[in-house]
């Protein structure tokens, strides 16, 4: 059973699951140089946009404990509030995550990825916490710029340059990471806070930087396997002396994971596009993380 950090017993929907983050050599805590990092062991996830038939937060449900009882690793979804076309149905995913916890006991989840610049951080400090405590501390936090092409910064009066949004988001992982310390309470499952992931698009190696700070780096756009392996050796190069660390992208169903793997890739998650089905995402759950 897991405790909070008051000792009382953390409220969930289902079993704990052991993280490997808090640990008494500081895992879960900002990177900094000299901090080991060790690129972990491959995991498998289905990582969903919550569009159109599974912009209804029952279905996003159903497929997450179909995938957590088919033996896959995380359920992940995407972060919007609006879409370019063809998507109009979009759900909100802290909403959707909730009834994702309550539906599994295992399976990793999270959104990737959150751009905090158009989110008001103290209420992700909330969001967040509270769903770590929903689910037993299974969260993992994707963080990013986010995008101009997504009709979602503009339209709405949020901040467009990309300059500014890097600041902000700088800036909003400090606070989070203040708030999950203890700043707000409830504090979340996980201790010192839930991990990190910065997303980044290749080649853009600013976000590669960034990421080192903390627990992950979500690389989006990869040509192949071997720019992986590049940003492998970058990693490993600035931290030369073991430890924790993920490199996560998105592939495709049925990619052949052995060049990813042997490149340095710790989490494979599964995408769908812009106009995921039920039936296709359980057909891809079903035959099984490989």
């Amino acid at each position: 059973m897991i405790r909070r950090a008051d000792g009382l017993r953390a409220p969930a929907c289902g079993k704990a699951v052991t993280s490997r983050w808090p640990d008494p050599a500081g895992h879960g805590q900002p990177q900094v140089p000299g901090r080991a990092v060790k690129i972990a062991v491959v995991k498998r996830a289905i990582d969903v946009g919550l569009f159109g038939e599974l912009a209804d937060p029952r279905v996003a449900a159903r497929l997450a404990a179909r995938a957590e009882e088919r033996g896959w690793d995380g359920f992940f979804v995407w972060d919007h509030i609006a879409y370019r076309a063809p998507v109009r149905a979009v759900a909100d995913p802290w909403v959707a995550l909730a009834a994702v916890a309550c539906a599994t006991s295992r399976v990793r989840i999270g959104a990737l990825v959150t751009p905090l610049s158009r989110r008001r951080v103290h209420k992700v400090a909330r969001e967040t916490a509270t769903l770590d405590l929903l689910s037993s501390g299974r969260l993992i936090f994707g963080a990013g710029l986010g995008s101009a092409r997504n009709n979602e910064l503009e339209p709405f009066g949020e901040v467009t340059d990309p300059r500014e949004r890097a600041r902000m988001l700088d800036h909003g992982l400090e606070a989070l990471a203040r708030y999950w310390a203890g700043e707000f309470e409830p504090v979340p499952v996980q201790r010192p806070r839930p991990p990190v992931w910065v997303a980044g698009e290749w080649p853009n190696r600013r976000p590669v930087r960034r990421a080192l700070r903390w627990d992950g780096l979500f690389s989006i756009g990869l040509p192949g396997p071997e720019a992986l392996g590049e940003l492998a050796a970058e990693i490993r190069e600035a931290h030369p002396d073991g430890g924790l660390f993920d490199l996560i992208t998105e592939l495709p169903p049925d990619t052949d994971l052995g060049a990813w793997e042997r490149a340095g890739l710790t989490w494979a998650v599964t995408f769908f596009g812009l106009q995921p089905t039920e039936a296709g995402v359980r057909a891809v759950i079903d035959a099984g993380p490989g």
